[in-house]
């Protein structure tokens, strides 16, 4: 078995012992791997701060082909996650490292992927902005994640019957169907909400990731996606994931005076 060099996301990291930890990393090369790192507490180790949580390392693994965990035998520290001023976005890149833990399998490698993440998390890293952008940039990789996996909603047509969708204020989406619904199609279904044009409008401009990295979208429209999304992903997993919720607290504790 070679050791192999790869650039990764730390997603988590579990102690293992009084000096050793099990980390999970989602790599450019490899996709989402779990590995044991011996020594990595040390304090002379081959890690060096680069199995910090959100970290961009690039790392050595010695890859095993009989299932279990993999070796991690050093980590070199690229970037590392800043916390700055903003509870909100540390909260970000810690939904960022949850989605790409939960919706992602094992040694299923997505280049693209990990650009999107690392970009995302690059961007919450020290955050001293606007925070409203934030739901902005977290609803975009979202989509992005969504769509690379294959579970992208449907916002152009009728996800039943691929018809036309009415011209209306607002749209039907199925939350249990995972996208817009024609008039027809949404009758005597479970799970449907109605959906603005503007909350729509949104949707897809952020799912063709052509959104200005400084823009914003208004609270209401904001609240109305975020709604959409953790329904949409707790649908998926069965269960709701646990960052959501202390996402949007951490929003509202950043806003008072």
């Amino acid at each position: 078995m070679a050791i192999e060099k790869t650039r990764a996301l730390v997603i988590r990291a579990t102690p293992f012992g009084e000096t050793s930890s099990v980390v999970s990393l989602y790599c450019r090369e490899f996709g989402k791997l779990r590995a044991l790192a011996k020594g990595a507490w040390r304090p002379k180790s081959g890690f060096d701060g680069g199995l910090d949580l959100l970290s961009i390392s690039q790392v050595l693994v010695l890859r095993k082909s009989s299932g279990g965990l993999d070796l991690l035998t050093e980590a070199s520290l690229e970037s590392r996650f800043r916390v700055g001023t903003s509870l909100a976005a540390v909260l970000g890149g810690l939904r960022v490292a949850e989605l790409l833990d939960a919706l992602t399998a094992d040694g299923d490698p997505q280049p693209e992927l990990f650009e999107v993440a690392h970009a995302t998390v690059r961007r919450l890293s020290g955050w001293d902005q606007d925070e409203a952008v934030i739901p902005t940039l977290i609803a975009g990789f979202e989509l992005a994640l969504l769509s690379l996996c294959g579970h992208a909603p449907v916002l152009d047509h009728c996800v039943e019957c691929h018809g036309s969708l009415p011209q209306r204020s607002r749209t039907a989406f199925g939350m249990l169907d995972g996208g817009t619904l024609c008039d027809l199609c949404r009758r005597h279904r479970r799970g449907v909400v109605s959906v603005s044009a503007a909350a729509l409008a949104a949707m897809r401009t952020l799912s063709r990731r052509d959104v200005d990295e400084g823009s914003g979208i208004p609270g209401n429209v904001a609240g109305e996606i975020r709604g959409i999304m953790n329904t949409s992903i707790a649908h998926l997993l069965g269960r709701p994931l646990r960052v959501p919720a202390t996402l949007a607290r951490g929003i509202r504790r950043q806003r008072r005076p």
